[in-house]
């Protein structure tokens, strides 16, 4: 019988990535647990109250009830504020917190992405891990920065484990997405991967056949043209499609100029 396999530095940060993307987040403790102890000690008398069954909280999957919250609000900082009383989302319950948006509310160029990850999570801003780094890579490739976008995603909470949302969970959340790109009325909407473009756009249709091509949505009182791209995670996962991605920042770049639009790093 063969030895164990030493594994590389390499296969070491896929099996960490991975499980991180399970939704392990801690492997060890920071004490020893003696099991043989703990499964010998007898286990702790409990009263009848202290075991009797919680009634689980009952949440709301109407999506009317989202959109006329999100109706309700007339800035971007009321709907914020909305979002953050909200409890009717499942994934509010699991998550540290609500990941609203980052970049500039005034920008001429909206972002959409799939939901919050671990590190988004943690920081309550949308793209701020290894994918978010390169989302600033490619954003500076083509003269911009974060103070000449704004970044939402469809989902504002954490699903558990970094799972895509459902499609329950993404019409529940919906009227919020709609709600920011009505208030933010951007010249130029960009959806990042699978779910904002399927979910925005209402068509199974996988990202692959349709990025890099323009197309004209409305959302409520917004109309304006959308371009779908790959997620950065999808890169980082398949560099190899990396080409196409450039040649849709280089498409954006285009619009950009055709639009008048200015960009740089804000003064």
């Amino acid at each position: 019988m063969a030895g164990n396999h030493q594994l590389t530095d390499a296969e070491a940060l896929a099996a960490l990535e991975w499980y991180v993307a399970a939704g392990v987040d801690v492997a060890v403790g920071d004490e020893p647990v003696d099991r043989f102890a703990t499964s010998a000690a007898a286990p702790p008398r409990r009263s009848a109250a202290a075991v009797a069954p919680t009634a689980p909280p009952v949440l709301s999957v109407d999506p009317n009830e989202t959109r006329a919250i999100a109706a309700a609000a007339l800035t971007l900082d009321e709907l914020r504020a909305a979002m953050d009383a909200y409890d009717g989302c499942a994934l509010k319950h699991r998550a540290t917190q609500l990941c609203f948006a980052d970049g500039n509310p005034e920008a001429q160029i909206m972002l959409v992405g799939e939901g919050p990850g671990e590190q988004e999570d943690k920081q309550g801003k949308p793209f701020v891990g290894r994918g978010g780094q390169l989302l600033d890579r490619m954003l500076g490739a083509i003269g911009l920065d974060r103070t000449r976008v704004f970044i939402v995603n469809m989902v504002p909470w954490r699903p558990p484990g970094n799972r895509n949302p459902t499609p329950e969970e993404l019409a529940q959340c919906a009227p919020f997405v709609h709600r920011q790109i009505e208030l933010v009325a951007p010249k130029l909407l960009v959806t990042l991967g699978n779910v904002p473009t399927q979910a925005l756009f209402q068509t199974s249709q996988g990202i692959t056949r349709v990025r890099g091509q323009w197309k004209t949505l409305t959302i409520g009182g917004w109309t304006g043209p959308v371009l779908p791209t790959l997620h950065p995670a999808f890169l980082l996962r398949t560099p190899g499609v990396k080409a196409q991605a450039w040649k849709d920042m280089l498409a954006l770049k285009q619009a950009i100029v055709k639009h008048g639009i200015e960009t740089g790093s804000a003064g």
